[in-house]
């Protein structure tokens, strides 16, 4: 978390609305901007591991949770939602859902977020139970404000969702990356497994869990570790080892944070986007960190935007890499945690990736 967002400035606009208020913050937060709000109590529901961590440094463990859903003890005495709204709708849907079936009758709420997010989209989503209108606009972001007019009824279990990979089966959930089909960038990294595999495998980043129960169903001697940093990932993963019989951890962890054990393989189709933001850090991260949680020998294998260059962070990093697989839009890259550690340093390296991602994008 760095500055504030443009949707936290157009709060901060309205702060005298809040002086009196008990203040609910939910949503997709990516700032500290709950730490430095003048309020008479501050609370914060996040769905993100990595922002709860945060957070809750500055202003304690009972003001912030970090849940799949929000619970009475939290929302008790709240009379203001201040809502930051996703690029997933039907995540938004989900969470409101959840946050406004425990507030109170008449509770202020408020939704903010960035044009192209699709904000918009609240005044018609929330319409049965809250009256939305816009009441500011600034920095491409609008401030939507109403009062909960009738409590929506809230069942986890109707969210649920589905799908099966041959004799796999993948829960998932609203928010969940390939939530309604196993994505192409983990069918291409898949395609690359042509032995049989066993010893320790973590998954880094591992969404709704299929790329996991899909290699363990194959390799039952596989050990598993799944970790993410998103509470529906995390739940739909639980999930879609118990769908299969399937044994393993699942943990909250930002990359290797909560980690503390060495694996013959890590695998990841990482994100490159925090919300609607383009965020390569993650990758960088994930690959510059990689030799301390991998056994000699042991393989990083990921796949990636075809576009992003990595072949030279991989060189400075483990001193050597191949293309396993590639097309159009993704490329499987693996590394060898060899005996040897690489004399070779490379400077810049995110300028390098950054860069090139602006150019693409220009």
């Amino acid at each position: 978390m760095s500055a504030l967002t443009p949707a936290s400035e157009v709060i901060l606009r309205h702060q005298n609305r809040f002086l009196d208020k008990w203040v609910l913050f939910a949503g997709d937060i990516q700032d500290l901007l709950p730490t430095l709000f003048y309020a008479r109590e501050v609370r914060v529901h996040t769905a993100w591991f990595h922002r709860e961590q945060v957070l809750a440094k500055v202003m304690g463990n009972k003001a912030v949770q970090f849940s799949l859903v929000a619970d009475a003890v939290l929302t008790d005495g709240c009379d203001a939602l201040i809502y930051y709204w996703p690029k997933n709708k039907p995540e938004a849907l989900f969470q409101l859902t959840n946050l406004l079936s425990l507030l109170p009758m008449g509770c202020d709420v408020f939704v903010v977020g960035e044009n192209r997010s699709g904000v918009r989209s609240a005044e018609q989503m929330l319409a049965q139970w809250c009256l939305l209108r816009k009441i500011d606009s600034a920095r491409r972001c609008g401030l939507y404000h109403g009062q909960l007019m009738n409590r929506p009824l809230f069942n986890i279990n109707d969210y649920w969702e589905e799908y099966q990979v041959d004799d796999v089966v993948v829960k998932t959930l609203p928010g969940v990356f390939s939530r309604d089909r196993l994505d192409n960038g983990s069918q291409l990294l898949l395609s690359t497994f042509e032995h049989p595999l066993n010893g320790d495998l973590a998954d880094i980043g591992c969404g709704a869990g299929g790329l996991s129960a899909i290699l363990a169903k194959d390799n039952s001697e596989l050990a598993l570790t799944l970790s993410d940093v998103h509470a529906s990932a995390l739940a739909a993963s639980f999930a879609t080892l118990a769908a299969n019989n399937i044994q393993g951890k699942v943990l909250a962890s930002d990359l290797y944070s909560a980690i503390n054990d060495r694996f013959d393989i890590i695998v990841s189709n990482p994100p490159f986007h925090d919300g609607i933001q383009t965020n390569l850090k993650v990758v960088e991260n994930l690959i510059r960190s990689a030799l301390g949680y991998l056994h000699i020998s042991g393989e990083l294998r990921i796949v990636v935007n075809a576009f992003l260059p990595y072949s030279a962070l991989l060189d400075s990093v483990f001193g050597n890499h191949q293309v396993l697989a590639q097309n159009n839009h993704f490329k499987v890259y693996q590394a060898i945690h060899l005996r040897t550690t690489p004399k070779k340093k490379l400077t810049n390296v995110s300028n390098v990736v950054h860069s090139y991602c602006h150019w693409v994008y220009s």
